[in-house]
């Protein structure tokens, strides 16, 4: 189970918004990239931003969620897309899940990106490119292939094989290359994800808030038992 970090420094880079944490995800190679003058400046923003001193706005970036909007019981997932337990739990236990709670309308699920590194960062930009019409779809292909893209080798080759699953999905390269490049949203991104990951005291991943109450992983009998509870 990964744990968070309890800064993260990001600086954008070039093209593609290359990412630098202060963490590399454990399942792929690590690397660095030279800093331009832009990105330091950027680099030092969100890290002013993190320390308080500066206010981003993070209105501008929606939940993701499916299910029952006016259900009784709200599920929170907090995920990493390269993490693998996040990964394990979405081949399984997220399918049942969607099967008898969120298909059948009786949960609202939400789901909120961790970011560790700056591969998964990458991931979410694409994953949120198109809207929440292909949000869930995408985020599936890329836990999918996890071991695959986060093993691609160099950052530019990983950012190909997520390029990749953006076009499968159905985005046009171009608007791909809008996304990547979109610094402001990474920042903004980045801010959101530690206000909500703060404000519910989120450590590791995959955690879940169901109904206010955190809960780390679990299987599909410990969290429907949970679920049912709070449906009665």
């Amino acid at each position: 189970m990964k744990r968070i970090l309890p800064m993260i420094v990001a600086a954008l880079v070039g093209v593609g918004a290359y990412f630098i944490f202060v963490h590399e995800p454990s399942n792929s190679v690590s690397q660095s990239a030279e800093l331009t003058a832009p990105a330091e400046a950027v680099a030092t923003e969100v890290a002013d931003n993190a320390d308080g001193d500066a206010e981003v706005d993070t209105s501008t970036i929606p939940d993701m969620m499916i299910g029952n909007p006016d259900a009784k019981v709200t599920v929170i997932e907090y995920a990493s897309y390269t993490c693998p337990h996040c990964a394990s739990f979405h081949a399984g236990t997220f399918k049942d899940l969607k099967k008898n709670y969120i298909d059948t309308d009786k949960i609202n699920f939400v789901f909120r990106e961790v970011y560790f590194d700056r591969y998964g960062l990458w991931a979410s930009m694409i994953a949120r490119c198109a809207g929440p019409e292909k949000f869930f779809g995408l985020t599936d292909l890329m836990f999918q292939s996890q071991s695959s893209w986060t093993r691609a080798g160099e950052p530019a080759a990983i950012i190909d094989e997520l390029r990749k699953l953006g076009r499968l999905a159905g985005i046009d390269g171009e608007t791909l290359e809008v996304c990547l490049n979109d610094n402001e949203k990474a920042k903004t991104l980045i801010a959101w994800y530690q206000e909500k990951a703060g404000a519910d005291n989120i450590d590791s991943t995959p955690s879940f808030i169901i109904n206010g109450k955190k809960h780390t992983n679990m299987s599909f009998a410990e969290m429907s038992e949970i679920i049912d509870a709070e449906l009665e």
